[in-house]
Order: C-alpha cells, then sequence, then structure tokens
C-alpha cells in the first residue's frame, strides 16, 4: 500500500451474557428511538466549517528551525565524509529508532544503507532518491532499540562502489506503552511473506503510540506522539498523523504532514468544538477513523459535525490554506429514518451511521464508505454526492424507493455484512469500468442489518466484485471462518492486500480487546502471525498495515 466502538447492540441473551464487559466499553450502537424523542435539524455547511475552524499552523515546524539550521551546516561542511560523517540520532526528537547521516564525496554518488538485521530476512536496505550528488543526507529508518550495525553504500557516477560500515546506537529504553506490550510471532515464513527488502509491520493503535516490528516482532519504528486511528502514507512519501495539539490535553484535533524521522511538514490544527468521545473521561477526536489524500493533494477526513449527530460528515481540507473547501453530510443523502429513529446514547450523542472508512476511487472520482452502525458500505460521486450503489443486509422492501434502483444483490454464497471497517478498492486489472473489487474487514456482528445467525461467530477479511452493470456483489475470498469464535472481533480490524498478492489482516479487538492479532495469509495458508497484547485502554490495534520504510516518492532534503 502506498499510498492504514463502542457500540451497544441488541443480541439474543446468551450473547449479551457473553459480552457484557464489551458493550461497558463500547456503549454505542443503540435500538430505535421512541416516537417522541425529539429530532434535530442537520446543520448547514456554515455552521459546520465554522464548528470544525481548521487552519494551517507552523508551531511544530518553528520549533524544528533550530535543528534543521544545523543539519544545513553539518551539509555544507566538507570534512564530514563517508568514513567520519556526521550522525545525528532521533533527529527530531521524537522518532527515536531514526537517524540523520550527513557526508559529502569528491565525486558526484548516489546513496543506499542498510540496518543490518539479527536474523535472516530482517535487514532493511534503502537506497536515496535523488540521484547522483556529493552532498548527501541519508535518513535511516529502521534501527533497533540499542547497538545497530549500518552500512553506507556509494556508488559513483563512474560506478566505483564503496561501503561504510557505522555503528549507531540509540536508546535502549522504549516508552511505557510500547515496552508493556507483549509482542509474540508464532509464524514467519519469510520466504512467503510480503516483506521485500525494507517493509515493516505497522501497528497503528486507536491512542498511544504507534509503532512497528519487523518479521521476529522486534519493534524498528515508533513514533513518541500519542497517536489516534490515523497514520496514512500519502503520496510524497510522508505520512499523516493525528495527535494532540498537547499530549497532555484530552482532544486529538492536531493532524501532522511528517515522516519517519519525525520533521514536520504541515500541521492542521481543527478547534476543539467537533471532538466527541462516547465515553465520559475517555479521550476526544476531531478526525474520528480515517482521512485519505486526493489526486489534487487536498484532504478528504472523517469528522462529526459538532452536533449531537456523530460520525456522518466528511470534510475536504484545502492542503494549501488548511480551510474547508466541502462538507458531505450523510443525513443529507440517505434516508432521514436512519438518523430520526436512532436512540441517543447515554452521552447524549446519535451514533447512527458510525462512519469508519473512506477511499477514493480515480477512475470515477467517486469514494467507498463504510458505516459501521448500518452494517452498510456505499459508493458515491465526490462532486455531486449522487449515490452509485449500496450494499446492505437490510431489505430491499424497507428503503424508500428511490433507494431501491442503487442496491447491489448479493450472489450464492456471499456475507452479509456486520459492523465492517476499512473498506479499499482494489487495482483495475481488466479495465472494465463496470467491474469493481473491493476489499474490507467484516466484523460480522450484527448491529443492525447484520446476519442474525452467524454473528458473533467469526470475523474475517474479504474480497468482493462488484458488477455495476448488473448491479450484483460476489465474494471472491474470504479468512477468518475458520478460526471461529477465537478471533470473533465485535469492532476494530483491517485487511490489506499485500504486493505479492498474500493478505494482511487484523483481528484487532480480540479476545475482548486484551490483544490484537495480525496474520498474512498466502491464500488459505498463514505465513506470519503475530499477537500483541493491549496494555492500556484504547491501546489496541485499530489498523495494521506492511508498509516500505522508504518510499519510492520520497526525498529527505534539510534544505527545503
Amino acid at each position: 500500500m502506498k499510498k492504514v466502538k463502542r457500540h451497544r447492540v441488541v443480541v439474543r441473551i446468551a450473547s449479551l451474557l457473553a459480552m457484557t464487559s464489551i458493550l461497558v466499553v463500547l456503549g454505542g450502537c443503540q435500538t430505535q428511538a421512541s416516537a417522541d424523542e425529539e429530532t434535530e435539524t442537520p446543520l448547514t455547511k456554515e455552521q459546520i466549517i465554522e464548528n470544525l475552524g481548521t487552519k494551517l499552523v507552523t508551531t511544530r515546524a518553528d520549533d524544528q528551525t533550530e535543528a534543521n539550521k544545523t543539519y544545513q551546516a553539518a551539509l555544507a561542511n566538507a570534512e564530514y565524509t563517508v568514513a567520519q560523517p556526521y550522525i545525528k540520532v532521533n533527529p527530531y526528537e521524537t522518532s527515536p529508532l531514526t537517524a540523520l547521516v550527513i557526508f559529502t564525496t569528491a565525486e558526484k554518488a548516489k546513496v543506499s544503507y542498510t540496518v543490518v538485521g539479527k536474523s535472516a530476512g530482517t535487514s532493511i536496505t534503502n537506497t536515496v532518491n535523488g540521484g547522483y550528488q556529493t552532498q548527501h543526507q541519508v535518513p535511516v529508518v529502521g534501527l533497533y532499540a540499542g547497538n545497530n550495525t549500518v552500512n553506507i553504500t556509494v556508488t559513483s557516477e563512474s560506478g566505483a562502489t564503496t561501503t561504510q560500515k557505522l555503528t549507531i546506537t540509540t536508546s535502549t529504553t522504549l516508552p511505557k506503552y510500547i515496552k508493556s506490550t507483549k509482542i509474540t510471532v508464532t509464524k514467519n515464513d519469510k520466504k512467503k511473506m510480503a516483506i521485500g527488502d525494507n517493509q515493516l509491520t505497522f501497528l497503528v493503535r486507536t491512542t498511544k503510540e504507534s509503532f512497528a516490528v519487523d518479521a521476529d516482532g522486534a519493534v524498528r519504528w515508533y513514533s513518541t506522539y500519542y497517536v489516534q486511528h490515523m497514520l496514512q502514507p500519502i503520496s510524497n512519501g510522508h505520512i499523516l498523523m493525528l495527535t494532540k495539539e498537547s499530549q497532555s490535553g484530552d482532544t486529538y484535533n492536531d493532524l501532522l504532514e511528517t515522516d519517519y524521522l519525525g520533521r514536520i511538514y504541515k500541521e492542521y490544527l481543527f478547534d476543539t468544538k467537533t471532538g466527541n468521545s462516547e465515553q465520559a473521561g475517555d479521550d476526544k477526536t476531531v478526525i474520528h477513523h480515517d482521512i485519505i489524500e486526493l489526486p489534487n493533494h487536498d484532504l478528504l477526513a472523517t469528522v462529526s459535525d459538532g452536533s449531537k449527530y456523530v460520525e456522518d460528515t466528511m470534510a475536504v481540507i484545502s492542503h494549501t490554506t488548511g480551510k474547508v473547501k466541502q462538507i458531505i453530510d450523510l443525513k443529507r443523502i440517505l434516508p432521514e429514518a436512519m438518523y430520526q429513529s436512532y436512540k441517543e446514547s447515554d452521552a447524549g450523542t446519535v451514533d447512527w451511521f458510525h462512519q469508519n472508512a473512506v477511499w477514493y476511487d480515480k477512475t470515477d472520482q467517486s469514494i467507498l464508505i463504510s458505516g459501521r452502525n448500518q452494517d452498510m458500505i456505499l459508493k458515491m460521486d465526490l462532486k455531486t454526492t449522487n449515490l452509485k450503489w449500496i450494499y446492505s443486509g437490510k431489505k430491499k422492501s424497507t428503503w424508500p424507493t428511490k433507494y431501491q434502483k442503487l442496491l447491489l444483490s448479493p450472489t450464492a454464497g456471499t456475507s452479509v455484512l456486520g459492523g465492517q471497517h476499512g473498506i479499499n478498492l482494489l487495482e483495475d486489472e481488466n479495465g472494465d469500468p463496470s467491474s469493481e473489487d473491493i476489499l474490507l474487514y467484516n466484523n460480522n456482528i450484527n448491529v443492525t442489518n447484520g446476519d442474525k445467525d452467524t454473528s458473533g461467530k467469526y470475523s474475517e477479511g474479504v474480497q468482493y466484485h462488484i458488477d455495476t452493470e448488473k448491479m450484483t456483489i460476489t465474494e471472491t475470498w474470504s479468512y477468518g471462518k475458520s478460526l471461529g469464535k477465537a478471533n470473533f472481533t465485535p469492532a476494530i480490524g483491517y485487511t490489506q492486500k499485500l504486493s505479492n498478492g498474500n493478505y494482511l489482516i487484523d483481528f484487532g479487538w480480540k479476545s475482548n480487546a486484551t490483544e490484537s492479532n495480525i496474520i498474512e495469509v498466502d491464500g488459505q495458508e498463514q505465513v506470519y502471525n503475530l499477537t500483541v497484547s493491549n496494555p492500556s485502554s484504547k491501546a489496541y490495534v485499530y489498523r495494521a498495515y506492511r508498509l516500505a520504510t522508504y518510499d519510492e516518492d520520497y526525498l529527505f532534503d534539510v534544505t527545503n
């Protein structure tokens, strides 16, 4: 992947007894409201924009100014050579398992480096982008805690190659919520895993620090920022990371464009008016589940609008001004009865849709959306917000007439969704505009329109084929049923298709949220099995991604 709940459910009495502790934590999915319960008129676009209050700021980038001046001076100093380079571990003080190596060569050359692994298949090799240079800035990612051997290879334009062995030492002390996480690998067939020369498994948690591990389960990267839900790669090789304006604060409202070294390129600050949580005392968030980069580099974020209706709105945010350019309010698109009849939570919010994913389809400028509390996925035109299709277990006859023509019909053997997460669109391999292949994680819990018969028995990664001419949906791959209740997760989860055709599945809320289980499969064969314990409330793995530590479009240049 270039470019990675809280619900009260109505289940049978036996299921209620088994899931009491889950419902205490998740308290959001409700039954229908009584007829005399008051509904609110949806807010206007202008009201929502005011509530979000987005703006670009330079607070964190300004804090890095002196560090950048130091690195610029080192870059201009010809006394730093590959044999005796300038080395700064944790160059921006938020990414302790990285380093910046700077040196000069007499002849123009290109540079690669290898962090030597502790076992076969765990070395990380990256080539610095930017062509042949005499001044070299090498962002080293993938160090271990403690001592590291890093081999720097310099290849000149004439073809001469030299390799310098460096020893780089990082802090051996991991932060509390990583140190207290038990990491267990029970399977790692490295010859069949999709790890290449430089890929790690990134564990993006709902809160606390996100981190990445290698095939052995060793921690090879982390950020000291508390991150909620979001660590999203974008087209220039940077990542979007949602953190708090103040680490001691209670609202995640600071969206950073950063890199794995921790350098800040942009900072989007949100007002806290739309920050919501379904539990008293919980951290609040303004971008609750997902964010993506659009082709023009603007951002599309899932937000709440500031009313009692939460997690049912999206905002397009300008990457040049930080201002909101478009609001998409699902209350104005889907049947009114869906939100008007949904019961308020004890906190006074109505989480009727609970959007937990969005994905952009460049072929027709549309977006795919997942709504957990309606057990529904849909596709809409981004500009017009006209719906293209809907897949839901809700009976066709219960939909208003104007929506019925948009409903996909499942073919035989196709699963009904229940509380699903993480929808994404796979690459179009045949050029057929009526053919779409999508991937998601089916929690398989009957929230409102799921499969009552199978609910709670398993969770699974699922791939579907959609024929938009016939308006049918067909299940073409799944994994998870064979694991049964042991890997059932009522919330959280993700499925990623990897470069070699394998699938990486995050069973994020396993064993009553005490652990997360990440499994890579080749078809139906497990080739990697990683379990991480959840050391605190909400420190479970919201999504797991297999990502390169150095994207092909990433260029570190301290002079820019």
